[in-house]
Parts: C-alpha cells; sequence; structure tokens
C-alpha cells in the first residue's frame, strides 16, 4: 500500500526526530565523565529514548511512530551490515588459536546457560531471555540489536537486555583491574595468567568493546600485549555474532517445525543482515591485505575513509537504540520482577569465575 504525502512526512519528520535526538545521545556519551566509564552513545540513546517514551510521547505527532519504527528496524540492519567495517580476518589470526577457542567457548556457553537459566530458573519469556544472553556472550547492546530482529521480539524486550549489559559491564571495568592488582598480577600457580593471557581473559568476558578496552587503560603499567589482546579477542567474539544469529534462525526455523506453528512447511528463518555483515569484513580484510602488500602509499586515506564509515555507523546504531527506547514504556515490565537482574547475574559469575578457568584451562592446554 502506497503511503499518503501526509504519511511520507511523518515518516521522515519521525526519522529525522530520531537523528536529532541520537545526535544529542552521541554529544553526552563524548562528554568526559561518561567517556571514562566507557558508556556508549548506544546506551545514552536507549536512556533517552525511554524518558521519552514515558514522559513526551504523548506531546508529539503520533505520524512520527512511522519514521521511529523505521529507524528501529531497517536502520538497524544497515548499520549492523557496516559493523563489518571494524574488523578483520587478519585480526582473528594475530590473536592465534588460544583467543579464538576462548572466544568461542565463553560465547556458545553464556548464551546457552543465560537461555536456559532465564526460561527454566527464573520464568522469563524466550526472547526476553535469549536477548539477555545475546548482550552477555557477545558484545553487549549491538548483539542485543542484532538478535532483536531475528527473534521479531518486541522493543522493551531488548530495552531489559540492554540494562543488564549496562549494568554488569559497568561493574566488570571496575572489577577486573582490581582481580588483575590483587589476584592474578602477585600469583604464581594456579592463578597466575601472563599480561597477554590476562588481556585473552579480558577481551572474552566483558561485555562491551568499549568496556574491554577502558579495564586495561584502568590497570598501571599495563603492557601493549594485554591491550592488544583483549581488544581482538573482543572483536572475535564480535565477527561470531553472524555465524551465531544464523544458527540461532535455524534453530528457531527447527523449533517451529517441531510443533507446528508454521502452517504449509518451515520458513527458514536467515538472518542475510549477519551474512552481509561477514562479507563486509571481509571486504574490509581484502583492503587491509592490499595495503600491506603494497598499498602503503594510500594507506592513510583509506583507513581515514574506514574511519570515518565506523563514525557514521556508530551514529546509525544510535538511531537504531534510541528508536528501540522510544518504544518501550515501563508498564511493558511489568510481570518481569528481578528475574532479568538474577540471569545477568548468573551470566556475570560465570563470565568472570567460568571465563577465567575456561582461559586457564586453554592457555594451559596449547
Amino acid at each position: 500500500m502506497a503511503f499518503s504525502k501526509e504519511n511520507r512526512k511523518g515518516t521522515i519528520s519521525g526519522i529525522i526526530f530520531v537523528a536529532l535526538v541520537a545526535a544529542s545521545a552521541t554529544f553526552i556519551a563524548d562528554l568526559a565523565p561518561i567517556k571514562h566509564l566507557g558508556i556508549s552513545p548506544l546506551v545514552v540513546g536507549i536512556v533517552i529514548g525511554i524518558f521519552y517514551a514515558n514522559t513526551l510521547h504523548n506531546h508529539f505527532p503520533s505520524s512520527w511512530e512511522t519514521g521511529i519504527v523505521f529507524s528501529g528496524k531497517k536502520i538497524l540492519r544497515f548499520a549492523i551490515v557496516f559493523y563489518g567495517f571494524r574488523l578483520t580476518f587478519q585480526q582473528i589470526a594475530a590473536v592465534g588459536l588460544e583467543g579464538f577457542l576462548v572466544s568461542l567457548t565463553m560465547l556458545a556457553t553464556t548464551f546457552i546457560l543465560g537461555t536456559w537459566i532465564g526460561q527454566k530458573f527464573f520464568k522469563m519469556d524466550r526472547d526476553t531471555s535469549m536477548l539477555t544472553a545475546s548482550g552477555a556472550s557477545v558484545c553487549g547492546a549491538a548483539a542485543v540489536l542484532a538478535t532483536e530482529p531475528v527473534l521479531k521480539a518486541e522493543g522493551h524486550k531488548a530495552a531489559v537486555a540492554v540494562s543488564m549489559v549496562v549494568l554488569f559491564g559497568t561493574i566488570s571495568m571496575f572489577l577486573y583491574p582490581v582481580l588483575y592488582a590483587a589476584i592474578i598480577e602477585p600469583a604464581q600457580g594456579f592463578l597466575h595468567l601472563t599480561p597477554q593471557q590476562f588481556g585473552i581473559y579480558v577481551g572474552g568476558t566483558i561485555h562491551e568493546v568499549a568496556q574491554v578496552v577502558a579495564v586495561p587503560a584502568s590497570i598501571p603499567g599495563a603492557s601493549a600485549d594485554m591491550s592488544n589482546s583483549a581488544v581482538i579477542v573482543k572483536m572475535t567474539r564480535v565477527i561470531m555474532i553472524a555465524p551465531m544469529l544464523i544458527v540461532l534462525g535455524l534453530y528457531l526455523s527447527f523449533q517451529a517445525k517441531k510443533t507446528g506453528s508454521v502452517a504449509g512447511g518451515v520458513k527458514l528463518v536467515i538472518p542475510w543482515f549477519a551474512v552481509y555483515f561477514i562479507g563486509m569484513a571481509g571486504v574490509n580484510s581484502l583492503i587491509e591485505m592490499y595495503l600491506q602488500g603494497g598499498g602503503a602509499a594510500i594507506a592513510d586515506t583509506v583507513h581515514t575513509i574506514i574511519g570515518k564509515i565506523n563514525v557514521v555507523d556508530t551514529f546509525l546504531l544510535t538511531m537504531a537504540m534510541t528508536a528501540l527506547g522510544m518504544g518501550t514504556r515501563f508498564a511493558k515490565f511489568k510481570g518481569l520482577g528481578m528475574a532479568p537482574l538474577y540471569t545477568g547475574l548468573s551470566m556475570f559469575v560465570w563470565l568472570v569465575v567460568g571465563g577465567f578457568l575456561v582461559t586457564k584451562l586453554i592457555v594451559t592446554i596449547i
């Protein structure tokens, strides 16, 4: 059905409104106190969006809703695809088998554990459990955003998941430097990790990329090996979001067939934006390979362009997260109680304690 001129105007106005709020979120996130805490514009955007949804919503034209929904759905997929420009396959190779296995193990176990505990122990619905688990297991708010369209979940459920990422990710930023200074650094034997191994532990277990960057920066005398290992292992987890979403889509299709909920056959759920995300990472990898093979003369220019793409992409993700918040009413949280907090805490304990054990086991064997 074609949109009328009035509907088109409302949609465009809604998109512009979301963009203006996202610009405000970007500005706030760049303020020194907020930046020091590792709080991304995405998180600031959803907070402002939730505030709008529960206070000012009725004072704005209802015709803007279509633009807000567009920002939270269509712009989101576009932004996830271009998120691939932050990654290269060379980065994954550089961290070695240790980092890859820690990333894979922690992603898989955290997602499965969080989904199972959320549903079986704390009686949350499937979507909220999976969204909360995806945020903890992969890359925080961006992972929640990427998983939401695969599940076709309601926006407020994603908002719950993001709030758990913010809470426990922030705690991690303060906890890990204390662990390193008090236990891991001076310890001998089982508790001891080298700076590089501690970086693998950080990258394999902390929620957000910004939080991973912040931890080594908070440790006096942290080596470059620690910082580089942490970031590369974290980015390995990020790129794994694509295969995770594809597997999740296949699982949902299988479940639909098993329960007979899809009439006339099973609709295979393939998140194509995740496939395109891998493709974009491949393009970025080829560009990096070319530059290393003799394209050094234009390397600065290319890296500047990719940097600008990433800035725009972060803004688009902030728009999507802001739009998500704008669709979140507190009334929708009724009935969840403390279940999301207990689920998030369970995964946090596994990431800190189980992540250490997994890292120690893998680096010892390999």
